[in-house]
């Protein structure tokens, strides 16, 4: 009877790794990322909005893409205020691509998944951010177009 009990505790065992690695696996591809110039084609396409997820001083000491929407992500109005002003920037449009850009991917990456868990379902990071990473050399480093931000 202890062998039954114990194959049972099993197999729920084993539906349970199969589950979590399930949803793992589906998390993970939701996790899309873009390389600077993919970001820029994209953009010039009319394909994705670009969300700079930066502060105002970093925007003004290093410029923005064009057409970027600077959404600072320490928003006054916290988590909630940031998700409410990238909604406003996709006109009310959850399914909209956006893609999110900070000085290295990290900031940016916190960002995805934030927004992620809010209900938006496309969004990439560019992993690079304007400045560089292990990721790559960055937007800026690529010579990709900067326009200053002198009203930010």
């Amino acid at each position: 009877m202890k062998t039954n009990s114990l194959s049972r505790w099993q197999q729920l065992i084993v539906l349970f790794a199969v589950a979590l690695l399930s949803f793992s696996a589906v998390h993970a591809a939701q996790l899309l990322t873009l390389t600077p110039p993919e970001a820029q084609t994209k953009l010039q396409a009319g394909d994705i909005t670009l969300i700079d997820v930066r502060t105002p001083e970093e925007w003004r000491s290093s410029g923005t893409a064009p057409s970027a929407q600077q959404i600072d992500l320490q928003d006054p109005d916290g988590a909630a205020g940031f998700a409410a002003k990238v909604l406003a920037a996709v006109h009310g449009d959850k399914t909209a691509p956006i893609a999110v850009i900070c000085r290295t991917g990290s900031r940016s990456s916190y960002a995805q998944r934030y927004l992620l868990a809010q209900g938006f379902t496309r969004v990439f990071n560019v992993s690079e951010g304007m400045s560089g990473s292990s990721a790559g050399p960055g937007w800026i480093e690529r010579g990709l177009p900067v326009k200053a931000c002198t009203d930010c």
